[in-house]
């Protein structure tokens, strides 16, 4: 028995992984968008794309969980609501504005969040090593927002794009925390759900892009080629993943692996968006990849 929950623990760090580096990428495909896709037309294309493919492969599974599904309604839209579609919406409004080094690293704080959440609802609590490991990535989090220079944040002189970016860190924090309530549903089931319940919140914000005159469909080979990447690999894959890995090691832990997504978004913005590393970003990044394994070091023992 021991034996298969280790390998299942392994399993779950493995696709937590994958998930990161799949979210790392979405912040270069959000920086890509400028210009070929709006960010609210996106968003609302990533969900519809990864609802239509998964559905797809998925219609046993749709008709039998159907009654949980109907009578679940509010909270599955919600979900989708505030899991992905607030999310996203933040994070791509973000990357307008600010770089996606910044905004892969200000993620890192998900996993301060969802440790404050867990905390002020049911007083989970965690181990001193954890806590140290948190404060460090929240101070590697503030050495970005800041620029390196404190001074900023006594002062609120703060880039809109990194608020936004943080926004975004506290809207999947929630979410994330709140999947200890979600409806018992096939996994397929669950994440077109989630993905529909986002489609439908983002309609009122795609039709606000229209009204204001910025809204921009794809129409070149980036616009698409960022939907086609959004929509199947950070809105499908890492979606299904990251769930999987919740159930397996819990919000505490799992949001922890969230905390290499500064580490892959960094890299690849570096690789693909030719961004430049400041000193700032060094010493962040440090800052956030000592807090994870810390944190992960200092898991509380299984009694």
């Amino acid at each position: 028995m021991k034996s298969g929950a280790h390998a299942s623990e392994w399993q779950a760090y493995l696709l937590l992984t994958i998930t990161a580096f799949l979210w790392g990428g979405n912040m270069t495909a959000g920086k890509l968008a400028v210009g070929h896709v709006s960010p609210m037309v996106l968003n609302s294309l990533r969900w519809t794309m990864a609802a239509m493919v998964l559905g797809l492969f998925s219609l046993p599974q749709i008709r039998r969980d159907w009654p949980v599904v109907r009578r679940n309604w509010p909270a599955i839209l919600a979900f989708g609501a505030v899991g992905y579609t607030a999310y996203n919406a933040f994070l791509y409004s973000g990357l307008q504005l600010t770089s996606a080094i910044n905004v892969s690293m200000i993620q890192a704080s998900l996993p301060f969040c969802i440790l404050a959440i867990n905390f002020a609802l049911f007083r989970t609590r965690s181990t001193v090593l954890q806590m140290t490991g948190f404060m460090l990535t929240l101070a590697g989090v503030a050495t970005v927002v800041s620029q390196g220079e404190m001074r900023k944040l006594l002062h609120l002189d703060l880039n809109l794009g990194d608020l936004l970016a943080l926004a975004a860190a506290l809207s999947y924090s929630g979410y994330t925390v709140a999947l200890r309530w979600k409806p018992p549903l096939d996994w397929r089931v669950m994440v077109i759900s989630f993905c529909c319940g986002a489609v439908i919140a983002s309609i009122p914000l795609v039709a606000a892009e229209i009204a204001l005159g910025s809204a921009i469909w794809p129409h070149d080979a980036i616009g698409f080629g960022v939907v086609l990447y959004a929509g199947l690999f950070p809105s499908l894959i890492s979606q299904a993943f990251f769930i999987r890995g919740v159930d397996v090691i819990g919000p505490n832990r799992a949001g922890i692996f969230i905390n290499l997504i500064p580490v892959f978004g960094t890299i690849i913005a570096v690789l693909v968006l030719d961004e430049q590393l400041s000193g700032f970003h060094a010493i962040a990044l440090v800052l956030v990849v000592g807090g994870i394994a810390l944190a992960q070091w200092g898991k509380p023992k299984p009694a």
